[in-house]
């Protein structure tokens, strides 16, 4: 199943000649944030719901062409740039045009999301690390080599948070892999480990020593 099988039409677009209450009306039948705008067959934006209901029931569409938000995404786009889309316009409809600038339809983010969990990153089995490291040291080349080297294969990988001198990894890890070498792995290449494991030894050797230094202290 491919991305564009999710492209729906439960909902026709508004008009450019329809009024804001019909606008407020299809927001009361839906949980949509926009619904989106034609002229003819020409895609113009979407109306968000928080400017419908801001606005008098008889007033026409495009006698508030101002409100239009002009997000869409292409047939052909793939689902990690219609996923970023959704999360850029804080929408959770999104119109979709094929090369012609022709409307297909719409997708719903919980479709999208759907999609994602059927990929590999979260449908197959494996283990999730979190890894840290300086902004300019970091390899994703080096990271694969690592984890291959340990008999494991990397099943999804990016970048979840950085600042001015720090990344954020995360990564899932499948095959064959011994998990506790794995880290001791990371850990002699200058990464650090963020995520807890309970097969990491060497968090339990630390936890051991603190609790050795407690009983010691409470003498």
């Amino acid at each position: 199943m491919t991305l564009t099988d999710y492209i729906i039409n439960d909902i026709a677009p508004l008009t450019e000649k329809s009024k804001m209450g019909e606008a407020q009306e299809l927001f009361s039948q839906t949980t949509y944030s926009h619904i989106p705008v034609m002229r003819e067959e020409v895609y113009l934006g979407c109306l968000a719901e928080n400017d419908v209901h801001c606005h008098e029931a008889d007033e026409h569409i495009d006698e508030q062409t101002h409100l239009y938000e002009g997000f869409f995404i292409r047939e052909r786009s793939n689902w990690l740039n219609t996923l970023e889309a959704f999360g850029q316009n804080e929408t959770n409809i999104m119109p979709v045009l094929d090369s012609q600038n022709r409307y297909l339809g719409y997708y719903e983010l919980k479709d999208v999301m759907n999609y994602f969990n059927q990929t590999p990153f979260l449908s197959e089995e494996g283990t999730i690390l979190v890894l840290e490291k300086g902004i300019f040291d970091y390899s994703f080349s080096e990271i694969s080599q690592i984890v291959e080297s340990n008999e494991g294969k990397i099943l999804g990988a990016f970048i979840s948070k950085f600042d001015q001198d720090m990344v954020q990894l995360s990564l899932k890890v499948g095959g064959d892999v011994g998990l506790n070498a794995l880290l001791q792995s990371f850990r002699r290449y200058g990464y650090e480990v963020i995520s807890e494991h309970q097969e990491d030894s060497y968090l339990i050797d630390l936890r051991e020593r603190s609790d050795y230094l407690e009983k010691y202290l409470n003498i």
